[in-house]
C-alpha cells in the first residue's frame, strides 16, 4: 500500500506517518513534508523518485504528473485501467494527506500580488481532488484531525469503511472550495468588487447547537473563513454552551457596547437593546441601562466594554442574566459570576471599538436566496448633523442625541430611543408605524420621558410621533429627514420649542 503526503499543516504527521510505516504503508513525500518526516526518523520516498522528473519552475510542478495522478484515479476494478497501470510501471496510491499552502495566512500578513499569488496551492488542490472523485479506492485526508480516526480504522480492519471514505471526500472537496473561495473572495475585494456574478462564503463550523430558535430545529454556529468578529474569536470562561437565540443576543450586546468609547452597558434581548447607558462608573453604568427597562432586562444578554470588577459583579446578582460577554473579568469577580450560572464569554483582546469590516457583507436569509450589503458600520456621520430648527439643542441634549443616535441604529424598526443623562430610558422597538414605536418608548419611559431627547432611526412621515413625544416632555430629537413633509416636521418641533437635528442617514435595522 503506498500513501502519498504533501501538507503545509504538519500537526499530528509525524505520528499518523509512523503509524503508516508501522502497517508496512510505503510513503512517498513532497519535499518539505519529506524533510520533517527525515527529522523524524520516518522513510519517505521523494516525488521525483517516483516521477523520474526534477521539481520544475522553483517548485511549482511536483506532483503535476501522470506517475502521480494515474496512481491515484485508477479504477481497482477496472481492467483497463489496472492494465495501463501495469504497462506504464505505475503504483497505485491508496491513500493522499494533503493540506494547502496558507493562503489567508498570508493574505492576514499583508502579502500582495505576486508574493501572494505564490502561496496559490494548485498541485495540492488537484491531489485532493482526485483522490477525493476517486475515494472507493483512495483514502484522502485534508484535516490532521482525522489522521488518528483513519490509523485506528486501518489498525482494526486493514481499510477504512466506505462511508468513512465518503465523509473524508466531501472533506476534501469543501477544503478545496473554501481555499478557492478565500482566493476569489481576496481578487475581488483588491479590484473593489463587492457583488460578482458568482460569490462562494467559505464557512467553518464552530460548533453543534442544542437547537435553533425553537427545540424542533437544528442548527450549528459557523464562522466566515476570512473575516474575524467578536463572537467567533470569544473565549467561553464558563456555563453551558449558549443557544442560537442567545448567540444572536450576544451579538447584539457586543456591537452595541463597541459603538462607544466611554464605559458603556448595553443589555440586549430578542436581538434589541432592552438599556445602554455611559458613564465613567461602570457599575452606575449598568445600574442606569438597567433602569430603562428593569422588567425586560430579566433573562437579558449583558454586553460591557471594559473589564467586569468585583462591584459590578456583585451589581449583578439581584437579576437573572443568561449570559455576559466582556473584554476581561477581574478573577474575584468571575468568582462571583460562576455562582451565578452565567454563561461567560471574554471578548477578543483587539475587538474594542469596531471598526469597518473590510470587504465583509451582511447576509439576510430569503426563500431561496440571500440578500447582501455592505454593513451599516459607520458613526462617522455625526459631524454631519444639521440643526433644523429655531432653538438648537444645549450641549447637554447633544451629548444625549448623539448617545440615542448611536443607540437607535441597533434597535429594530420602526425604532425609536428616548434618552437622558447618557442613559436610555424608553426604547420603542420593531413597530409597523413610528408614532406606534414613539408611543411605545413613551409608555416604557413614563416619568422619565420629561426632558429626554429622542431620536428616529428614519423620517417622521406625519407630526404626530413628533407630537407624542413633545407632549410627553421631549425636548429635543434627532431623525434623518429627507420626507417630502420635513417642512411641516420643523414646524411642528419649532411650535414646542423643540430642538431637532437632521442626519442625512437613516439606519433602518429590518
Amino acid at each position: 500500500m503506498r500513501a502519498l503526503l504533501s501538507v503545509s499543516d504538519t500537526q499530528g504527521l509525524a505520528e499518523f506517518a509512523r503509524g503508516l510505516r508501522e502497517l508496512g504503508w510505503e510513503l512517498v513525500a513532497t519535499d518539505g513534508t519529506r524533510a520533517l518526516l527525515t527529522s523524524e526518523g520516518i522513510e519517505a520516498r521523494s516525488v521525483e523518485d517516483v516521477t523520474g522528473q526534477p521539481t520544475l519552475l522553483g517548485g511549482r510542478v511536483k506532483t503535476l504528473h501522470p506517475k502521480i495522478h494515474a496512481g491515484i484515479l485508477a479504477r481497482r476494478s477496472d481492467a483497463q485501467h489496472r492494465a495501463e497501470l501495469e504497462r506504464e510501471g505505475i503504483t497505485p496510491i491508496d491513500l493522499v494527506a494533503a493540506n494547502l499552502y496558507p493562503f489567508r495566512e498570508a493574505a492576514a500578513r499583508g502579502l500582495s500580488g505576486v508574493e501572494l499569488m505564490e502561496q496559490v496551492d494548485i498541485g495540492g488542490v488537484t491531489l485532493l481532488r482526485a483522490a477525493a472523485k476517486n475515494h472507493e479506492d483512495v483514502i484522502v485526508i485534508a484535516r490532521p484531525e482525522r489522521y488518528q480516526g483513519v490509523l485506528e480504522e486501518l489498525r482494526e480492519r486493514g481499510t477504512v469503511d466506505p462511508e468513512t471514505r465518503r465523509e473524508l471526500a466531501a472533506e476534501a472537496y469543501a477544503h478545496t472550495a473554501s481555499y478557492d473561495a478565500a482566493i476569489t473572495a481576496r481578487l475581488y475585494a483588491e479590484g473593489g468588487e463587492c457583488f460578482p456574478d458568482e460569490l462562494v462564503l467559505p464557512l467553518r463550523k464552530l460548533r453543534d447547537l442544542r437547537y435553533g430558535e425553537n427545540p424542533h430545529q437544528q442548527a450549528a454556529f459557523y464562522a466566515v473563513r476570512s473575516e474575524a468578529g467578536a463572537l467567533t474569536g470569544m473565549e467561553q470562561l464558563h456555563g453551558k454552551a449558549p443557544s442560537f437565540n442567545n448567540l444572536i443576543d450576544l451579538n447584539a450586546a457586543w456591537r452595541i457596547v463597541s459603538d462607544f468609547r466611554q464605559p458603556t452597558v448595553a443589555i440586549a434581548k430578542r436581538d434589541n437593546p432592552v438599556g445602554v447607558a455611559s458613564d465613567p462608573d461602570i457599575v452606575r453604568a449598568y445600574r442606569n441601562a438597567f433602569r430603562s427597562d428593569s422588567v425586560s432586562a430579566y433573562g437579558s444578554i449583558l454586553g460591557v466594554n471594559r473589564p467586569v470588577s468585583m462591584p459590578l459583579a456583585h451589581a449583578l446578582q439581584d437579576t437573572f442574566y443568561e449570559a455576559i460577554i466582556a473584554p476581561g473579568y477581574d478573577d474575584d469577580a468571575l468568582a462571583v459570576l460562576k455562582r451565578q450560572d452565567l454563561e461567560i464569554f471574554r471578548a477578543p483582546a483587539n475587538d474594542g471599538a469596531r471598526s469597518k469590516r473590510s470587504g465583509a457583507l451582511d447576509l439576510h436569509r430569503v426563500e431561496g436566496g440571500l440578500l447582501l450589503q455592505t454593513p451599516d458600520d459607520s458613526v462617522s456621520d455625526e459631524g454631519n448633523f444639521k440643526a433644523v430648527t429655531e432653538r438648537h439643542p444645549t450641549l447637554e441634549e447633544l451629548s444625549d442625541l448623539i448617545f440615542a443616535w448611536r443607540c437607535v441604529r441597533h434597535v429594530t424598526s420602526s425604532g425609536i430611543v428616548l434618552a437622558k443623562g447618557l442613559m436610555t430610558v424608553g426604547i420603542g422597538p420593531g413597530q409597523v408605524s413610528r408614532v406606534a414605536a414613539v408611543e411605545t418608548a413613551v409608555r416604557k419611559a413614563g416619568e422619565n420621558a420629561r426632558l429626554s431627547v429622542m431620536a428616529s432611526d428614519a423620517y417622521f412621515p406625519f407630526p404626530d410621533g413628533i407630537e407624542v413625544a413633545a407632549r410627553a416632555g421631549v425636548t429635543a430629537l434627532i431623525q434623518p429627514g429627507g420626507s417630502v413633509r420635513d417642512r411641516m416636521m420643523i414646524e411642528t418641533a419649532d411650535r414646542y420649542r423643540m430642538a431637532m437635528l437632521f442626519t442625512g442617514r437613516r439606519h433602518f435595522k429590518h
